[in-house]
């Protein structure tokens, strides 16, 4: 028996052994079952019929898994084969709604860890919408628009018949932006002859898309932040931001956090960190990342007095915000420390799981505030959600509406999460109280919709 299962409250303990023995080798999804497992034993508590029903049992199995092949010809005729994914997870709340990663890091535990979290995130939003992941180790970075296109096409000839707009919306992700999102939809609707706008999210304004989509992660993760400061009196106003990354989510939690008062020092990619103490310029970032899709070094080399620090990590950088917004694990348990010597106040998950459970740990210990992903950056998968509702209703609403709902969504998933939190014993605890305040969600559903 492994330490984190003996660490495990009675009730979900022999859950989380069958967990590890049916995925043996996949440590990302493990670790995104441990976290919500070891939180929610209180809900389990209070609602013994959760446990009659079999709740946790059927909702650590995916409703579906989907693995496929992906053929397709480079620019100088040579055949490429990647892998395609597509986890559908929970659909009792809605259609399946999740986006799609195209890294050369996605494999089958990393898409499963990614679609659980997004049941709770998803059912916090208060949407109807369920939970899902995809995507394929195919890596977009260096390669032609056309080369990009014809990944995209065969990816969908054979994801197409898994989706539609009652049954699962994909939407982006890590390296699916909006070039990938207009390839792969225009091939859905060629493949199905169907103009179905509401299958897929993220679609640019002119087509269907919503307001806000493209900012809303971003966005939605400082809007927690400022919900969590506020319940201390406090503010962004005067704060130094701490950002890692450099993609959709980062640029737009850096303009955000600027409009909110406080001052983006950092940014971020594989290579290392920008810090720039005269706050990150955001339309040089943009104009580095997105349209020439540069390095993050070109932004030290273009603005004076910043500065780049190659293979350097952005959490060594005194903040009192840290927003991590890269990828999963990014952010560990010594950065943790760092950051509180360095006397960081509160910290937000723009990624999904970018924080160790050590780092998580440390932060709790320290009264450091921390927003989990699934709560700070629900922000883009409920504008999805809103996308969704504009195209059902053939309707577009203005930026400014869209944000105001944006926000409004920020308040309540930050309500539900506060309060569930103090409701089970856990007081200011928003990992426990995401992570119930979701399960109650999904549970009661589960429940009224028979075993199924």
């Amino acid at each position: 028996m492994t330490e984190t299962l003996v660490a495990l409250p009675p009730v979900v303990r022999d859950v989380y052994a069958t967990v590890l023995a049916r995925n043996p080798h996949e440590p990302e999804f493990q670790q995104a079952v441990h976290e919500v497992l070891e939180s929610i034993a209180p809900v389990l508590d209070a609602h013994p019929q959760f446990v009659d029903g079999g709740i946790v049992e059927r909702l650590v199995e995916p409703e579906r898994q989907i693995l496929f092949r992906v053929p397709w010809v480079d620019d100088r005729g040579r055949l490429q084969v990647n892998r395609g994914f597509r986890v559908q997870f929970s659909s009792v709340l809605g259609p399946y709604k999740g986006g799609l990663r195209f890294h050369p890091s996605v494999n089958l535990s990393i898409v499963k860890f990614l679609g659980f979290e997004q049941i709770f995130k998803n059912a916090l939003t208060g949407q109807g919408i369920g939970g899902a992941k995809g995507g394929s180790d195919f890596d977009p970075h260096g390669k032609s628009d056309a080369e990009v296109m014809r990944f995209c096409q065969s990816f969908m000839n054979e994801l197409y018949r898994h989706l539609g707009e009652h049954t699962d919306v994909p939407a982006g992700d890590i390296g699916v932006g909006a070039r990938e999102i207009g390839y792969l939809f225009g091939q859905y609707r060629k493949i199905t002859n169907r103009h179905e706008s509401g299958m897929f999210t993220g679609k640019g304004v002119q087509w269907g898309g919503a307001e806000v989509r493209t900012e809303a992660t971003g966005y939605g993760a400082v809007f927690f932040v400022q919900e969590m400061l506020a319940m201390r009196g406090s503010s962004l106003e005067g704060t130094r931001v701490g950002v890692s990354g450099s993609g959709n989510v980062a640029i737009y939690a850096i303009k955000k956090a600027w409009q909110l008062g406080g001052t983006p020092v950092t940014a971020s990619d594989s290579s290392g960190y920008v810090v720039d103490d005269a706050g990150i310029d955001v339309d040089l970032l943009r104009e580095i990342k997105e349209v020439e899709r540069a390095r993050i070094a070109e932004y030290a080399a273009r603005r004076p007095g910043a500065r780049f620090v190659e293979g350097g990590r952005p959490w060594e950088v005194p903040v009192d915000i840290a927003i991590p917004s890269a990828t999963q694990n990014e952010l560990d348990e010594d950065d943790a420390r760092t950051l509180i010597g360095n006397g960081v106040r509160a910290v937000a998950e723009g990624a999904n799981m970018p924080s160790t459970p050590g780092a998580v740990a440390a932060f709790q210990e320290a009264d450091v505030l921390f927003g989990p992903g699934k709560a700070a950056n629900a922000g883009g998968v409920a504008t999805s959600a809103l996308e969704m509702s504009q195209n059902a209703a053939r309707q577009r609403w203005s930026f400014d509406d869209s944000e105001a709902k944006l926000r409004s969504i920020m308040k309540d998933v930050h309500d539900a999460a506060f309060d569930a939190a103090a409701r089970y014993g856990r007081p200011g605890d928003y990992v426990v109280g995401a992570n119930s305040a979701g399960f109650e969600r999904v549970a009661h559903a589960m429940l009224a919709q028979g075993v199924i």
